[in-house]
C-alpha cells in the first residue's frame, strides 16, 4: 500500500491517506475528506509499500488531486475567512462581548463558517450569530475552545525552542499535574513548567511513566541503607545521572550509583 502524509493547514493535524491509483509527489495539493467535510491539503511525505499491519489508526479518504478550480476555491475561502474575522471582531467590540476571537474557518464548499473563540465563562452570543448570518447568508457556528486549544490553533515556539507539540503532532490533550513535575524533580516555578497557554506543559507527561517505573524498584526516600562506606539515609535521587544521595550517619553526604544502592532491583 502506498501512503501520503497530508498537512491540512496551520493548527490542523497531518493525516495519512491511501494514494490508491494516484501518482503524487511532495508539495502536491490534494482534496481530502475531513471529519467535517472536504479540505485542501499539501503532501509532505510519501511512503511506498507499507504493510497494512504497520499503519497507525485510520486513513483519511483521498478525494482527488487538487484542480485549478480547487485552488481558486481555496483562495476565495481564505479571503472570506479574513473578511469574516474582521466583521466578527467589529461586532464583538460593538456588542461589548467578553470574547477573544481566535480563528475563522470556512468549509471547503462554503456551506458553513466556524468562529473559534475563548471566553472566561459562558457567553450569550445569540445576537452576534444573527449579525453573522445576516452578513454572510450561510450556516454559522460559534465554537468556544480552551486556552490549550487556542495555543494549538495559533502555534508558536516553546521554551525548548521547538514548535509547540500541540500544534505539530499531539492529537489529544492528556491531563497534566504538578505531581508529574515533582516526580521528575523539576523546578515548580510556574514560568519554568508552564507553556505559552498558561497551563502546565504537555511534555511533562512524556517521561512521567518512566520515572514512576524506575522509582518502583528503588528504596523510598528516608530509608536507611548500609554501604561499605557506612550507614546512611536516602535523601534524594538524580534519575538522569542514575545516582542517589545519602545523608551519612557520620555526617556529610555521599552520592552513589543506583546500581550499588542496597534494596534496588538490578
Amino acid at each position: 500500500m502506498n501512503l501520503a502524509k497530508v498537512c491540512l493547514g496551520p493548527g490542523r493535524h497531518c493525516c495519512l491517506v491511501d494514494l490508491g491509483p494516484h501518482e503524487l509527489k511532495l508539495e502536491d495539493r490534494v482534496v481530502v475528506q475531513r471529519d467535517d467535510g472536504l479540505g485542501l491539503g499539501r503532501v509532505t511525505a510519501i511512503f511506498r509499500d507499507v504493510e497494512s499491519a504497520l499503519i497507525p489508526g485510520s486513513l483519511k479518504p483521498l478525494v482527488r488531486p487538487a484542480t485549478p478550480e480547487d485552488l481558486a476555491q481555496a483562495e476565495r475561502n481564505r479571503e472570506l475567512e479574513e473578511r469574516a474575522y474582521r466583521f466578527c471582531q467589529e461586532r464583538i467590540e460593538a456588542r461589548q462581548l467578553p470574547i477573544y476571537l481566535v480563528r475563522v474557518e470556512c468549509l471547503f464548499d462554503t456551506s458553513k463558517i466556524v468562529f473559534f473563540f475563548t471566553a472566561p465563562g459562558r457567553v450569550d452570543f445569540r445576537d452576534l450569530v444573527k449579525d453573522l448570518v445576516q452578513e454572510f447568508r450561510t450556516r454559522i457556528e460559534l465554537r468556544q475552545i480552551g486556552v490549550r486549544h487556542r495555543a494549538k490553533m495559533v502555534g508558536g515556539l516553546g521554551i525548548c525552542g521547538r514548535a509547540l507539540c500541540c500544534a505539530s503532532f499531539l492529537h489529544d490533550f492528556e491531563p497534566v499535574s504538578v505531581r508529574m513535575a515533582k516526580e521528575q524533580q523539576l523546578s515548580l516555578n510556574p514560568s519554568k513548567i508552564s507553556g505559552i497557554c498558561g497551563r502546565l506543559m504537555c511534555c511533562l507527561t512524556y517521561e512521567y511513566s518512566t520515572y514512576q517505573e524506575i522509582r518502583k524498584h528503588l528504596p523510598r526516600l528516608g530509608r536507611r541503607v548500609k554501604l561499605p562506606e557506612g550507614e546512611g539515609k536516602v535523601i534524594r535521587y538524580n534519575l538522569i545521572r542514575q545516582t542517589a544521595t545519602l545523608e551519612m550517619e557520620e555526617g556529610g553526604e555521599l552520592e552513589v550509583p543506583l546500581a550499588e544502592l542496597p534494596g534496588s532491583e538490578k
